[in-house]
This record gives structure tokens, sequence and C-alpha cells, in this order.
């Protein structure tokens, strides 16, 4: 792939994705060797509250010829639910970020214990040990590490299923976290001098009234951006979140959201391309983009 690579609607941007560092099934290189094989030429890697597979992967992308820029995926608190932000094109040695990411991660390994209590209430012992031989850092820990243990224990037969009898409110392993509040995970990026862009809009159980609340939030706090293009978005819903990124005077993002190859529902670089009529993220980006030599 030449080194050149244009910046515009057409891009195979590929902008949120996931590695072992976080939740994701492959490491940050392999995460990157797939994204080139798909002919990703723009990529980040966007793993949960964690910047540590950064440097790996910004050295693979480059290697293999692609642009990279820094990511993450921040988990905030709104209305009752867990939103996520990405944050895209920042300097991650930024002090007040990094403190932050600490922070939002700090409540991971008591949420965990609680879930893994949850869960022996009803017969299913050693769900935090065995869901930590899938992370192996108790800050990481996640309901999806709890989910693939119990997938590989028999306990049921897929992710999804975890996710329904076990680990979604109301079931016994299900235990809420107080995350980062909407406005720090923005001003930490800002401050680090990236952009925040809401995360798979769609995915949120949000009323009419609650969602325009979080896009008037996210945007008085400093947000500028959504995705429009995810894994987890139909076509009708890219269409209503284009035009409401048109709207809001959002920039528009684009990416997968992949986690793993048997899980993910869209592969990396597989997204349609973005609509001419949206300002692309990574153009407003551009002297954030570290490109390949």
């Amino acid at each position: 792939m030449s080194a050149v690579i244009a910046l515009n609607h057409l891009t195979n941007a590929d902008l949120h994705c996931h590695s072992t560092v976080s939740d994701g099934g492959l490491a940050p290189a392999a995460v990157a060797a797939r994204a080139a094989a798909a002919g990703v030429q723009l990529w980040a890697l966007t793993d949960h509250d964690e910047i540590g597979g950064i440097a790996e992967a910004r050295e693979a992308a480059l290697r293999m010829g692609m642009a990279y820029l820094t990511g993450v995926e921040i988990s905030v608190s709104f209305a009752g639910q867990v939103v996520h932000i990405v944050g895209l094109g920042f300097d991650e040695t930024h002090p007040a970020l990094r403190e932050g990411l600490r922070a939002t991660r700090g409540g991971r390994e008591p949420r965990a214990r609680e879930m893994a209590a949850g869960l022996a209430q009803v017969g299913i012992h050693g769900a935090f040990e065995g869901a930590l031989t899938f992370v192996g850092n108790p800050e990481l820990i996640s309901r999806t590490h709890f989910a693939r243990w119990l997938v590989e224990a028999g306990h049921c037969r897929s992710v999804p299923e975890v996710f329904h009898k076990y680990l979604t409110e109301g079931k016994p392993g299900y235990v809420p976290h107080r995350w980062a509040a909407l406005g720090d995970a923005i001003r930490w990026i800002r401050d680090a001098g990236g952009i925040a862009v809401i995360a798979h809009p769609a995915r949120y159980a949000f009323t009419p009234n609650e969602e325009l609340a979080l896009f008037n939030d996210f945007i008085a706090h400093g947000g500028r951006g959504v995705e429009v293009l995810t894994g987890s978005h139909s076509a009708s819903e890219s269409i209503k979140y284009a035009g409401m990124a048109k709207e809001f005077g959002l920039l528009a993002s684009r990416g997968s959201d992949f986690h793993a190859p048997e899980e993910s529902r869209t592969d990396l670089g597989s997204l349609p391309d973005l609509s001419g009529d949206l300002e692309p993220v990574w153009v407003a980006l551009a002297d954030r983009v570290q490109r390949p030599h």
C-alpha cells in the first residue's frame, strides 16, 4: 500500500476496535494485521478505558502501511446507563488522560468479584478466577471475560446467550458500575488534543428525550463527533445518525467495533463508505494522523 493515503469520505477508516489489552480476542499487532489484510487505510485501536496497546498497535500499523490515530473507548454514566465515548487523535502521554483512565479502570475488580458472587449463588463457582484467565489483569476485567469463561466452561453455548441469561440487568451476574462522568471523559480527550465521539448511539435504550439530552450535553462539554457507521448499526440506524450528525453539526466516524473473529458481527474494514455529505472525523484530525514512511 502506498504511504500516500488520501483522507476523505471514501477512506477505508476503521476507528473502533479492541484487542486483548481490554476485551478483544487478538493482540494489538494481530488486530493491525487483520485490518491491513482487509484493506483498512486508516486505523485506530480503541480499547476500553486503556491505552496500553497503543505503542504496539502504532508500530504494527505503520509497518504494514496503514495510517494511524491514537484511540480509546471510555465508559461513562449518563441517565442511568453506560455510554461509550471514543477518543481519537490524542496525546497518549497526557497526565490527566492517563490518570482519568486509571481511575475509571479502578472499579472493575470489586465489581467483578461481586459478579462472581452473584453467579456463585446460582451454582456457578470459580467465575472470577475463570474470567481472569482471559485477561490476566483485574483492572481490565469485564463482562465479556466472564462470558467467554462461561462458554468455555459449558454453562452456555455462546457469548450472547451468557449475557441474556446471566449478565444483564436483573440477572444473577449483573452488577452496575459507576463510570466516569460524561464531561470528565470529554475533557480528558480534549485536553490531550483529541476529539471525542459518541460510540454506537443506536445501542443505548434511551427515550427520544434522553437521546436528545445526551447529544446536547455531549456538545456542551465539547464533544465533536458521532459514529454513523458501526458494526451494531443497521442501515436505517446509520441513516438516522447521519441525519443527526448533520442536524447537530457533528463530525462523522466509522468503525467496526471488532472484538474477535468468532464474536464480531462486522469484520474490520468491511463497513460501507461514509456518505459524501458528512464531514469525516479523520479529516478534522488530519494533523494528528501518523502516516507510514
